[in-house]
C-alpha cells in the first residue's frame, strides 16, 4: 500500500476513535506537516466521509455524529491484540460486557482470521493460563458504567441507587472522582456531598445511574486507586492487628500492600526499657549506614490492618524476615507461636 495511502487509512482511524483531533496531535501521529493533513482530509471528504472542522483554542477535526463507517478491517496483529484482550478480560472479570456479548464479539473475529494465524492464536490459548477462576466475577451493568465515567469525566454528579453487601438498597448523590479496577471487580469512588465524606461503591451493585445539573471541583491528594486501597485497609472487618515492625516500607508493601494495611512512624514510648533503647540505638546506627550507602533506613513502622481471619498472617509475618511486635490481639501471638512450634518440630525431622 502507497505510503500516503496508508496515511489516510491512519487519519481515518484516529478519527474514528472518536472525540476531536487537533492539528498538532495528527501531524505528529501521522509524521507530517499540518498542510499535508489537511490535504489527507480533504480526500477522505472526497470518498464521502463526513470530516467536520472544529474552529477554536481546541479545535481540529472530527467525524460527523451519527456517521456508520464501513465494516472494520484489523490487520493480523490488531485482530490478534482484540482477541486476546477480549479473553483476559473474561477471564479476569475486568470486563462490562456480558459472558455472551464476549464470546459472541470473538467468534465474530475467528471467522475472519487467517488459517495460520488462528491456529497460533489456539496454540496460544492451551498454553496460557490464569491464576482467577473465571465464571466467579460480578459484572457491572454497561449503561451504569458509561453513565458513571461520563460523570467523572465531566465532573458532574450522578445519582445512583445502591444496594450494599447487607441487601439494603439506597438512593445516593455522589461526586465521582474516577473508576477503579481491582481484583476482578470494578469500583467507582468520590464523595456523598449529603454527609461530606468519601465513599466506594461496586459498580455491580448499582441498579440505576443519571447524571445530574452542576458540576464540583476533584480534590487534591491520593488518586482513584489509591484512595480505593486505602478504604479496603480502614474497613470495618472482625479483627484489628497493630504491630510494630523494623524494616522499610518497601519490605513491609512487598507482603502487605496497600489495599491491606496502613504503614505509618512509630513512636517509641519515653519509658521503655533499656534492652528496647539499646536496640533502638543499634537500630539509629544501622539507618545511618544505611543513608551513607544511599539505600533505604529500617525502621521501627506501626501496621495496622484488619481481617476476618487471622491465620494467615503468620506466615506473612515470617516471609517478611524482620524483627516484628505485636500489640494486638493477643490471639495473634498464640497463632504465631503455634506457627514457629510446626516450623521447628518439621525442621527437626529427618
Amino acid at each position: 500500500m502507497p505510503r500516503p495511502t496508508g496515511r489516510v487509512l491512519t487519519l481515518l482511524e484516529l478519527l474514528q476513535s472518536g472525540g476531536t483531533r487537533t492539528m498538532a496531535e495528527l501531524a505528529d501521529r501521522l509524521g507530517v506537516e499540518g498542510r499535508t493533513v489537511r490535504r489527507y482530509v480533504d480526500q477522505l471528504i472526497d470518498l464521502d466521509v463526513p470530516v467536520e472542522s472544529v474552529r477554536g483554542r481546541y479545535g481540529g477535526y472530527r467525524l460527523a455524529p451519527g456517521y456508520r463507517l464501513p465494516p472494520l478491517m484489523l490487520s493480523d496483529d490488531e485482530a490478534l491484540a482484540v482477541l486476546l484482550g477480549l479473553v483476559a478480560g473474561r477471564r479476569t472479570g475486568l470486563t462490562a460486557a456480558e459472558r455472551t456479548a464476549g464470546e459472541t464479539a470473538s467468534a465474530k473475529i475467528r471467522r475472519v482470521l487467517p488459517k495460520h494465524l488462528a491456529r497460533r492464536l489456539d496454540t496460544l490459548l492451551e498454553a496460557l493460563a490464569f491464576t482467577d477462576r473465571p465464571g466467579g466475577f460480578d459484572i457491572p451493568d454497561a449503561g451504569v458504567l458509561l453513565t458513571v465515567a461520563d460523570a467523572v469525566r465531566h465532573r458532574r454528579p450522578v445519582s445512583i441507587r445502591y444496594t450494599d453487601r447487607d441487601g439494603r438498597r439506597t438512593d445516593r448523590t455522589l461526586h465521582a472522582y474516577g473508576i477503579v479496577a481491582h481484583s476482578g471487580r470494578w469500583y467507582v469512588t468520590g464523595t456523598d456531598p449529603g454527609i461530606g465524606e468519601d465513599r466506594t461503591f461496586r459498580l455491580d451493585r448499582i441498579a440505576d445511574a443519571r447524571t445530574l445539573p452542576g458540576s464540583f471541583e476533584a480534590p487534591a491528594g491520593p488518586g482513584p486507586a489509591e484512595r480505593v486501597l486505602s478504604g479496603f485497609a480502614a474497613a470495618g472487618y472482625r479483627h484489628e492487628v497493630s504491630l510494630r515492625i523494623h524494616g522499610t516500607v518497601e519490605q513491609i508493601r512487598a507482603r502487605l500492600p496497600a489495599g491491606v494495611a496502613t504503614v505509618e512512624e512509630h513512636e517509641p514510648a519515653a519509658d521503655q526499657d533499656g534492652a528496647a533503647a539499646d536496640r533502638d540505638e543499634a537500630a539509629a546506627e544501622q539507618d545511618g549506614a544505611a543513608a551513607d550507602q544511599g539505600v533505604a533506613a529500617e525502621r521501627w513502622l506501626r501496621v495496622g490492618l484488619r481481617a476476618e481471619r487471622l491465620d494467615w498472617l503468620p506466615p506473612v509475618l515470617a516471609a517478611l524476615d524482620r524483627p516484628f511486635v505485636i500489640e494486638h490481639p493477643a490471639e495473634l501471638r498464640s497463632l504465631v507461636a503455634a506457627f514457629a512450634d510446626r516450623l521447628a518440630s518439621r525442621a527437626r525431622q529427618v
